[in-house]
């Protein structure tokens, strides 16, 4: 299966080289916990020789070989078939997350209204990923340091990590104006625009509470990332590049930003709060960016053949919000008239309709499928490096979780 053409890919590689914001994406494991890892594949030296003519040779050369690695077309590799089912697992950890979310929204103003509104989505039917994710990982590293117990702030950043998507969410219906989210009326439709966008901002302001309680400047400043990322993201989806090649960068930046970067920074500040080492810290960050990606790519491609009961919003939202993701971005190498419909944003009569069937006709969702596990078999390599114990198990679980989610 073609996944990019040659020279597409090649033109693409000097686009990824510009994003320095993918320097920090680095892949230094230390010998301490690091037992067994194969390498990633790597690139052709062609690519190697370009972006080592470019200054930062070695940043840059790291960069595309991580985003080559996940464009390439050889078989990614397996995931294991382990029996750890990571919520029961964690079932003690989370069964009040919910409860302890919405006391601490409430409590901390006298407004009954910004109380109802605030605490909305926080009703207990999330999939609560962000807060498993974290707390797994909060309890392997824990298990891979010898100490066999989940830190008080560790499960804080946990329950931060969901403060602050559902914060996204609701300004994502402020901008967006949807129906429909998790099966319910959006919060936009049942409050005022203005309104709702002062909830968004109140739950970030408890959020930050929060993170100032942990008394941690390192985990004060990985998570502080997160709201400069996710307005970054925002911004970037706001916008369209005018060349394939600036597309599919833009497309990948943007994702990490708005939905990888939470999940990789909250995994990283669990790792911080267990006085990890720079490289345990960055295993954890690595991990969570990888299952960020592998989870949009798949949201995306969910988006194309999923139902409104299954997925509690309508199919084909991107599309009607004039949003080219993964599957059509891969559609436009079999069907190029679809690059005009995404520079006007499918505003025209029957574009939505036309792109929707394009998709569906191209290797568009197979390739998205693709890159999404290829994310999903390099986090769980990452999670091998840990010390073996049912959490390391459950982060591995994690990755098959992510791949085959139906909403």
């Amino acid at each position: 299966m073609a996944c990019i053409g040659s020279s597409r890919l090649y033109a693409r590689a000097e686009k990824l080289c510009q994003f320095g914001h993918f320097a920090q994406l680095r892949r230094k494991v230390s010998t301490t916990c690091v037992k067994s890892r194969s390498s990633i594949e790597q690139p052709t030296s062609t690519f190697i020789q370009h972006c080592q003519s470019r200054p930062s040779s070695r940043v840059y050369r790291t960069n595309v070989t991580r985003m080559m690695s996940s464009m390439q077309t050889q078989l990614p590799g397996s995931l294991h078939d382990y029996q750890v089912d990571p919520y029961r697992l964690l079932e003690d950890d989370l069964k009040d997350i919910y409860d302890d979310i919405r006391e601490i929204l409430v409590r901390n103003t006298t407004q009954e209204e910004l109380q109802t509104m605030a605490t909305y989505y926080f009703d207990g039917k999330g999939k609560a990923l962000r807060p498993m994710v974290a707390i797994l990982m909060a309890r392997a590293i824990n298990y891979h340091k010898e100490r066999n117990d989940l830190l008080a702030t560790q499960r804080q950043v946990a329950m931060v990590a969901e403060m602050m998507h559902n914060a996204s969410l609701v300004h994502d219906d402020v901008i967006d104006q949807p129906n429909f989210r998790r099966g319910k009326p959006s919060i936009n439709v049942v409050w005022s625009q203005k309104k709702v966008a002062m909830a968004g901002d109140y739950i970030l302001a408890v959020a930050s509470i929060m993170i100032a309680q942990l008394r941690s400047d390192d985990v004060t400043i990985t998570l502080s990332q997160v709201v400069s990322d996710l307005v970054q993201g925002e911004f970037m989806q706001l916008g369209s590049k005018e060349t394939e090649n600036e597309r599919f960068a833009h497309y990948l930046t943007k994702t990490y930003r708005k939905t990888a970067s939470l999940i990789a920074n909250s995994l990283k500040a669990v790792a911080q709060l267990s006085d990890s080492d720079e490289q345990m810290a960055e295993l954890a960050f690595q991990y969570g960016r990888n299952i960020g990606l592998a989870f949009q790519l798949v949201d995306d491609l969910l988006d194309f053949v999923s139902s409104l009961a299954a997925m509690g919003k309508p199919t084909a939202a991107d599309l009607k919000l004039g949003l080219a993701t993964a599957p059509v971005l891969f559609a436009c190498e079999r069907y190029p008239e679809l690059n005009a419909m995404i520079m006007r944003r499918f505003q025209e009569p029957g574009d939505v309709e036309k792109a929707f069937e394009l998709v569906h006709k191209s290797q568009g969702l197979d390739q998205t499928r693709f890159l999404a596990r290829k994310h999903c078999v390099e986090a769980a390599k990452l999670a091998q490096s840990l010390a073996e114990s049912p959490y390391q198990k459950g982060l591995q679980v994690v990755c098959d979780l992510v791949l085959n989610r139906m909403k």
